[in-house]
């Protein structure tokens, strides 16, 4: 059988560039290379793509992180550049190397090629990749492409738009609020304290378009809520401020399919500080996790269905975690969130659970790519006109 030439799509200009890389690097350990011929595409910090010279494979998130910052006075050197155009042919995904080439008149030289690239596995966290942005672009060049589409993917990273949508489907979410920028600018003492009156301390302060914990505070008195969202601000122009849920758990679900999706077991996360944040995530070794999590067999089935549920709502495709917050108080479950590509090493919370529910890592791989070459051919049966 001939090889799919899966394009992993790595890195990106977001904050969770370096998530990517580890998770980028786990795709690449995984793939049969009897079924596969993975080609890395990087995305550098500021929007260039390019083949990099060797595949990331530092599968920690910390230790890339660590690695970032001690290079970063000598990022690594561009390969050749890379660029997608809407033009749906074999030539919609080109290679430029400009070191080779007949000269041209202006005396430079560009030997251009396509790449053939089969499918695209996007590997990319935050904006700018899980946003829709990138979805939208490989629509236009009609690519398939693992995950979800533009819709899921946009509502998916808006947190404020996210949680009407699952309101809408009459899915439980906490009390929250959405502060813009050009707001908390013009009367910041009036932010405060119309979010102190409506609700209460402690709250939870987030980029609206981030994820992977990064830009998100707990505030427990207005001074910390000034500068947490301070802190949001610069990540964002729209910041979600939430009521916390009394001593809450963070449990977790993965869900894996197309039109019938399936759910896993659940998991937890139990974080080494005082909430999951971007330190307890990727540095702080005395985090951990429980898989299964540890629930009355009601609670862990009620999570299934309204992972489900969340993932429909949003009409997502391919793959997600649902993030869910617990009360140990009384009980009360809320949907928090929907990752539509969630971090992705062999040690995340979404393998993790595949893992669990009888889904090793390599068949995961597997499955996304069957899943996306699936929806792509039923896109090409439907009707672009009216004649």
């Amino acid at each position: 059988m001939k090889r799919l030439r899966v394009g992993v799509l790595y890195g990106g200009r977001s904050g969770e560039h370096e998530v990517s890389l580890a998770s980028a690097a786990a795709v690449f350990a995984n793939l049969d290379r009897n079924r596969y011929e993975p080609v890395p595409i990087r995305i550098e910090k500021d929007g260039r793509w390019s083949i990099a010279e060797r595949p990331p494979a530092t599968m920690s998130a910390g230790e890339v992180i660590e690695q970032a910052r001690l290079e970063a006075a000598r990022p690594p050197r561009p390969g050749r550049e890379v660029h997608l155009v809407a033009h749906p042919s074999a030539e919609t995904i080109l290679s430029i190397d400009r070191s080779s080439g007949a000269l041209s008149d202006d005396g430079s030289r560009a030997l251009v090629t396509g790449l053939n690239i089969d499918v695209i596995f996007p590997v990319l966290h935050g904006p700018y990749g899980e946003d829709g942005t990138i979805q939208g672009l490989l629509e236009l060049a009609n690519v398939p492409y693992v995950g979800a589409g533009v819709l899921a993917s946009a509502v998916g990273m808006d947190k404020g738009l996210m949680k009407v949508v699952f309101a809408g489907h009459g899915l439980p979410v906490c009390g929250y609020s959405i502060v813009r920028a050009h707001e908390w600018e013009s009367a910041r003492q009036d932010v405060v304290r119309d979010l102190s009156a409506a609700l209460g301390y402690p709250m939870f302060v987030k980029p609206a378009n981030l994820g992977s914990s990064v830009g998100i505070s707990k505030a427990k008195d207005e001074a910390s809520l000034a500068t947490a969202i301070d802190l949001a601000r610069t990540y964002d122009r729209r910041i979600i401020v939430e009521a916390a849920v009394p001593d809450a758990r963070e449990i977790e679900c993965a869900v894996l399919g197309n039109d019938a999706p399936q759910a896993s077991v659940p998991g937890e996360v139990i974080p080494a500080r005082e909430f999951y944040d971007y330190e307890a995530k990727y540095i702080d070794a005395g985090s951990r996790t429980m898989i299964p999590a540890e629930l009355p067999s009601a609670t862990a089935e009620e999570v299934r269905r309204m992972a489900i549920q969340a993932f429909q709502s949003v009409d997502c495709a391919g793959m997600a975690r649902v993030d869910f917050l617990l009360s140990r108080e009384d009980g009360a479950l809320f949907v928090n969130e929907i990752n539509t590509i969630p971090g992705f090493t062999t040690i995340s919370m979404y393998s993790k659970m595949w893992e669990a529910s009888g889904v090793p890592y390599p068949d995961l791989l597997d499955r996304l790519i069957a899943l996306a070459i699936e929806r792509h051919e039923h896109k090409q049966q439907l009707r672009t006109s009216v004649t």
